[in-house]
């Protein structure tokens, strides 16, 4: 007898990548049995080894964006040894369906796309109104397509291993022992998702002086950001940006009291940790990647060119966040505390 396996080709953005894990939920909860393994970058393996559906992840060898269609053949090619039964394409793109059409995967599942007919043999057409939410489409392809999504969808739990945890304070030399705010200002998008360094420094500062830690996270792309922070908070906080591996920020900021954050890729993990979170929104809305987390609070400024998805701000005043002042997200913080 065959045995059971799922393969997922995944996202390339972290947020994307947390919001699958739905899907993941809701198939195992249609096929108790199966093993599902995520065919994803390398970066992602922190994320889906906190993930208990996943059974195994799979390194794409290939960067966002390339075809490079002899590597997909050659891969396709060794993961048919697997026998897959069936397989949920995430991405879009025509060449995200390559491989597991070439693995011979007997269903191939994703929404319709870049003319994947043929590649893809289990097809679902999109209907925006009835689905505005991205983890909504997500879980959807776990359904038959006649099938209506349950009232109550799965929603991401990243799960943390205290030895893991323990060894990241000791590796960073931290302690738990008052209360953290983890500060996420950075925004791989671009600018026009950054709640201004100023503003992150005003809130710092409010919770410094009430004895708190303010640990900021991100990657070697945010140190900037996190420098201006530091240097308006007499280097009060304590800088990671850059230092931490995925893994360990995942388990850092797990000992969080509150995370305030960006539209970002954290804002998603700090909701599947479930962690009190102020996710601060701009220039994209909450309405279609909203943090998956009952402890939220959602800030943003009516600003009439408000959302326009853009990099930078087309009109380049930004005031969708210059004018979205601290003491809005203070007040947001204190009342996801006290609760």
């Amino acid at each position: 007898m065959l045995s059971d396996k799922t393969l997922i080709v995944g996202p390339s953005w972290v947020g994307d990548m947390v919001m699958a894990q739905a899907l993941f939920k809701a198939i195992k909860a249609r096929y108790p049995n199966t093993m599902i393994e995520v065919l994803a970058p390398e970066w992602s393996r922190p994320l889906t080894e906190r993930m208990p559906e996943v059974s195994a992840s799979i390194a794409m060898p290939l960067k966002h964006g390339e075809m490079k269609l002899k590597t997909r053949y050659k891969l396709g090619k060794e993961l048919s040894s697997t026998q897959y039964r069936r397989c949920y394409v995430l991405p879009n793109s025509f060449k995200s369906a390559l491989i597991p059409f070439w693995a011979k995967v007997p269903q191939r599942i994703g929404w319709r796309g870049e003319w994947r007919y043929g590649l893809l043999n289990d097809v679902h057409v999109l209907d925006k109104q009835k689905m505005p939410l991205m983890v909504q489409r997500y879980v959807a392809l776990a359904y038959d397509k006649s099938q209506p999504l349950p009232q109550k969808l799965p929603r991401p739990a990243l799960v943390v291993r205290q030895e893991e945890v323990n060894a990241a304070l000791l590796r960073y030399q931290l302690s738990s022992e008052r209360p953290i705010m983890v500060l996420c200002p950075g925004a791989e998008f671009g600018p026009s998702k950054r709640w201004p360094e100023s503003h992150y420094a005003t809130l710092a500062n409010h919770y410094l002086a009430q004895g708190w830690q303010i640990w900021i996270l991100g990657s070697a792309k945010d140190a900037e950001v996190a420098g201006a922070i530091q240097a308006q908070t007499q280097g009060q906080c304590v800088d990671l940006t850059g230092r931490t591996a995925l893994g360990e920020a995942i388990d850092l900021m797990s000992l969080a009291k509150i995370v305030v954050t960006n539209d970002s890729g954290l804002m998603h993990i700090a909701a599947a940790l479930n962690i009190p979170l102020v996710a601060v929104y701009g220039s994209t809305d909450p309405g279609f990647t909203p943090p998956l987390n009952e402890n939220v609070a959602i800030v943003k400024e009516k600003i009439a060119c408000s959302p326009c998805f853009e990099r930078l701000c087309p009109l380049g005043h930004h005031e969708c966040m210059q004018k979205l002042p601290a003491t809005k997200v203070i007040q947001a913080v204190d009342m996801l505390v006290s609760v």
